[in-house]
């Protein structure tokens, strides 16, 4: 289809004529009322004429052709059209602007300082109440990893209110020395609240206080014989150093957010790296929808103002290009912060050096996304729709059980992330006294043991849980996890549906009556159907080849003067079991070590069995 022209379609010189030099926002809009471009001007007469009275490059020009009427808002100072563009273009979602997606609220840690015993918890949206806010954090995944080594650190407990409230005995947090049981009554209120300050003062950057702190109490409990208790203040110490040596910044003790962009095939990649308190809380890319030609500073000063407005913003931004409009955005977020705001991009020595670091991350982000955002960034960002996610799930898990009959049961756990299949860090487990074909049992003893290694930060855990299973199975996972106080994370059934056919299936999200049903061809049921196949598979595989080892050694390990070398020699003389259980008395007694007697056992053993 041909493309009007601006002569056509739009009077340019008659609105000129009309417009006011007052600041303020316009809004070009082209056929059926479609919003093409937002803008805003200090001086709108003069900005909107250089779109027809001067040379434009071929992204413009494009754009300007298709213009059939400007709408304008006038405005009382350029910082308030500046906001009036930013929420414009975040509902318009304009053809021509660059196009932030990701606009959710960013997680924080919150500590209930209001209550006796205080809780830390995640937190995500509004931040009104009683209570400390930390953050925000680039992802829950380093906001749940952050929680995490709290509760190594200073064991403040994690669980929720009502769950607190009901006990009449410590829970498996205790036990795995993750908290110090103030529900019933095991530690006082003072020596909690030493633990709670302890933790805020980490939280904000005060590591060396904390430290200070435990030297002084390690060198009380050494001098008063106390030595189990010094040891695991001693133990908190070489922590706190090493945490200490990862995580901060050479030369860094404030607030700042590190801003690069690489641009590639029409592509762009902005990657942040969160700073707080001269802490490194982790990084975070973003992949803005960028009109054609666009180039890196103004990518950067609309990332900017539509990242940070109505949002906490740090006391320094730093970014990889020099951005449009720099001094108004300073302005303008200064005044939603209450303070001075600094957005600078020439820097020098360490600053540079983490610049540099950002830039790459960014470049190697982009590439990343360009070899792969056709399959799996697809198919994870439509899964993050359908089930109403805050963002695009990075780390997934899913279990399933199986075994024949009840014998010789076996739960898997496979594992996804951005790039698909992670599976250096899939597991078995090899279900035991529960009775047999009770799955539920099965499930039980699987997360538990799986999300008590998770909870001691031997690995990391997932934004989404899936369970291959109804509405039962989904009850049996959430009470395990309350039990451990693991919390922030997506809990969802994968059932079977009518008639067990593929494509059918019925997402069940934990608290949700009314199952997800997506359609035969979505991309996230697809992606859903493959987690699911691979823990099936990976749980089959394991359950016939302990079922195989069972019926393979289960009559050598029975019999009485049969150990693990004599075994080995019988297998490896007879070069298997198979050429074993054919063996005659005679030749199985030529086995070195292997008397006449023991002969006659292991030949009736088979014999037997057979």
């Amino acid at each position: 289809m041909s493309e009007p022209s601006s002569k056509a379609c739009f009077d340019a010189k008659a609105f000129l004529k009309t417009l006011t030099s007052r600041p303020g926002v316009y809004r070009m809009i082209g056929t059926d009322d479609k919003v093409l471009y937002v803008g805003k001007a200090k001086n709108l007469k003069r900005r909107v004429s250089s779109y027809f009275t001067r040379a434009l490059n071929l992204r413009i020009q494009r754009m300007v052709v298709q213009i059939e009427r400007i709408e304008v808002t006038v405005t009382h100072t350029e910082a308030e059209a500046l906001i009036l563009e930013n929420n414009l273009i975040k509902s318009l979602k304009p053809r021509y602007n660059v196009l932030l997606r990701d606009d959710k609220s960013y997680p924080y840690i919150y500590l209930s300082t209001d209550q006796p015993f205080p809780a830390l918890s995640f937190r995500r949206g509004s931040r009104k109440g009683g209570g400390r806010y930390f953050g925000p954090y680039p992802s829950a995944g380093s906001t749940r990893e952050t929680l995490q080594l709290l509760q190594k650190l200073f064991p403040v407990r994690q669980c929720e209110e009502g769950f607190f409230r009901n006990r009449s005995r410590a829970c498996l947090q205790y036990q795995i020395k993750r908290c110090s049981a103030p529900c019933v009554g095991l530690i006082s209120e003072t020596d909690y609240r030493e633990d709670v300050r302890h933790a805020e003062l980490f939280l904000d950057g005060k590591t060396s206080t904390v430290v200070d702190a435990l030297v002084a109490r390690m060198e009380a409990a050494s001098a008063a014989l106390a030595f189990e208790q010094a040891a695991l203040y001693r133990d908190q110490i070489k922590l706190l150093n090493r945490i200490q040596e990862r995580q901060y910044v050479s030369g860094e003790r404030g607030d700042l957010d590190i801003v690069a962009v690489a641009l590639q095939a029409g592509t762009a990649c902005v990657q942040v790296f969160f700073i707080r308190a001269g802490r490194n809380l982790g990084n975070k890319a973003f992949f803005p929808t960028i009109p054609a030609g666009a180039e890196a500073g103004a990518v950067l000063s609309a990332f900017v103002a539509q990242y940070y407005l109505e949002k906490a913003v740090p006391a320094e931004i730093i970014l990889s290009h020099a951005g449009e409009d720099q001094t108004l955005l300073e302005q303008v977020l200064g005044e939603q912060a209450g303070r001075r705001v600094r957005i600078s991009h020439r820097l020098r020595g360490e600053r540079a050096r983490w610049l540099q670091m950002a830039l790459n991350n960014a470049e190697l982000a982009l590439k990343a996304r360009l070899a792969s955002r056709i399959d799996m960034q697809g198919r994870l960002e439509r899964l993050q729709q359908a089930l109403g996610l805050d963002e695009s799930p990075s780390r997934m898990e899913c279990f399933d059980i199986s075994h024949t009959r009840g014998e010789k049961t076996v739960a898997s756990c496979v594992v996804f992330n951005a790039e698909g299949p992670l599976k250096s860090d899939y597991r078995r487990f090899n279900i035991d006294g529960i009775t047999p074909g009770d799955d539920y049992a099965a499930m039980r003893q699987a997360l538990e043991r799986r999300y008590t290694r998770i909870k001691k930060g031997e690995v990391a855990l997932p934004d989404i849980l899936f369970i291959d299973g109804g509405k039962g199975q989904l009850s049996t996972a959430h009470e395990i996890l309350v039990e451990l106080g693991i919390a922030g994370l997506t809990l969802v059934g994968v059932a079977k549906g009518p008639d067990r056919k593929a494509g059918m299936e019925q997402l069940f999200l934990f608290g949700d009556s009314t199952p997800i049903i997506l359609p035969a061809d979505s991309p996230a049921l697809h992606l859903v159907q493959q987690i699911r196949d691979e823990a099936h598979r990976f749980a089959i595989t394991g359950h016939r080849q302990r079922r195989a080892r069972s019926r393979k050694t289960s009559v050598l390990e029975a019999l009485p003067g049969i150990g693990p070398k004599r075994r080995q020699r019988l297998l490896k003389q007879f070069g298997g079991l198979q050429e074993l259980t054919r063996a005659g008395v005679e030749d199985i007694a030529r086995v070195d070590g292997v008397s006449l007697k023991l002969a006659r056992l292991i030949y009736q053993a088979f014999h037997e069995e057979s």
